[in-house]
């Protein structure tokens, strides 16, 4: 069966999607979005931590995170609903002195684009994290304007927003294939019919590449997956999301990070040092085990704290680890925001709208040169190969 014709389509009701179709209704056009699951933002949104940060070493994800963050910051003040929005600023508490070299030589790069942020001293930890260790502690980062939202709350925002601009949301409905006519896009197709676009964004989280091969074309996003945990709520008392770059002495993870939320929870997530590649989100029994020492040798007060549940989710890996923002040049009016790895949530709404700029505009609303780092036809071994020397 045939449907109404949109302006653009979206695949993908999530952290990336959502924003996008936000900001294609600001530029006035007729979206539909399309999601396999049954809701807004049940994919990898909700299993978000709710970090939003600009503290990267990419120069496009510092800009386009610089950019999530006016948004976020804002929405409540411009939009009137309450996205769980928290100043707390991020802290990189260090006790290396390796650590400490490497973070000193990013922060050139990071203020050179305008990023708030500087080395403060151990007193200054103390007072942003209360009873963080202090053995051995050198010091760390500190980036004020960063901060913390409610993924769930946020995805709902951008839906209702959408909604009301005359966006249609079609849920429980994958896209099962593209429709194409001379090498340019026509549409999706679902179980349930067609619909029809001159303009198709793929935004499917770690369905990206299965997406990509519904055009003939391989898109190198390969999903692994993370843990993450939450507490019951407790009285607050740090504001800052914590970042622990020291390895693991368990030998099986690399850092490790964990806020408190606008309720007081503390959710909590650790980077695998060994990526577990697939798409299986069931939770394992080393997690807590693992999380806990950690969190308790940073932060003894924490050994009382009652965890409330645990999950897995996706992050969509690119092999340099960096975004694909583009158009498709095989086939005109496809376009790409995928392979966020991990940090979809925070890098969302800068990517809704440097989409919508490059879709209607014909370029994205950061500097073109530097978004031409996060493209689909890049070297994606190259920054990887040079990492290696």
């Amino acid at each position: 069966m045939s449907l109404a014709k949109y302006d653009a389509i979206v695949i993908g009701a999530g952290s990336v999607g959502c924003p996008i179709a936000y900001f294609l209704t600001l530029e006035g056009l007729k979206v539909l979005v399309l999601d396999g699951e049954h809701s807004v933002g049940q994919g990898q949104n909700k299993a978000a931590i709710g970090g939003v940060r600009a503290t990267h070493s990419d120069p496009a994800k510092i800009t386009i995170c610089i950019e999530s963050l006016e948004i976020f910051s804002t929405w409540k003040e411009k939009h009137g609903t309450d996205i769980g929005w928290i100043n707390g600023g991020y802290c990189f508490p260090i006790y290396r002195e390796i650590d400490e070299e490497k973070l000193k030589v990013l922060l050139p790069v990071q203020k050179s684009f305008g990023l708030n942020i500087d080395w403060v001293g151990p007193e200054k930890i103390i007072q942003l994290v209360p009873g963080i260790n202090p053995v051995g502690l050198r010091g760390g980062t500190y980036s004020p304007h960063d901060g913390q939202i409610s993924p769930l709350k946020a995805a709902a925002a951008f839906w209702k927003e959408s909604r009301d601009r005359g966006a249609e949301f079609l849920f429980g409905e994958p896209v099962t294939g593209l429709l194409r006519s001379g090498g340019r896009i026509e549409g999706v197709e679902t179980g349930r019919g067609k619909y029809y676009a001159d303009v198709v964004v793929n935004a499917a989280g770690g369905h990206a590449g299965e997406v990509g091969r519904m055009a003939g074309i391989e898109i190198p996003v390969v999903p692994d997956s993370h843990e993450g945990g939450i507490s019951a709520p407790m009285k607050r008392f740090f504001d800052p999301l914590i970042v622990d770059i020291r390895p693991g002495p368990e030998g099986r993870t690399a850092n490790f990070y964990f806020g408190q939320n606008d309720r007081g929870q503390v959710i909590f997530c650790y980077t695998p040092i060994a990526p577990i590649v697939g798409t299986n989100r069931s939770v394992t029994s080393e997690f807590m085990p693992v999380i806990s020492r950690r969190l308790i040798e940073l932060i003894p007060r924490l050994r009382n704290m009652l965890i409330r549940r645990v999950w897995r989710g996706l992050y969509p890996m690119t092999p340099d680890g960096i975004i694909i923002l583009d158009g498709v040049r095989e086939v005109k009016g496809l376009f790409l925001a995928v392979g966020m790895c991990g940090q979809g949530f925070m890098l969302g709404p800068g990517v809704g709208l440097n989409m919508a700029k490059l879709i209607v505009h014909g370029k994205p609303g950061i500097d073109p040169e530097v978004f031409s780092t996060i493209g689909f036809y890049r070297d994606f071994h190259a920054k990887r190969a040079e990492a290696l020397k």
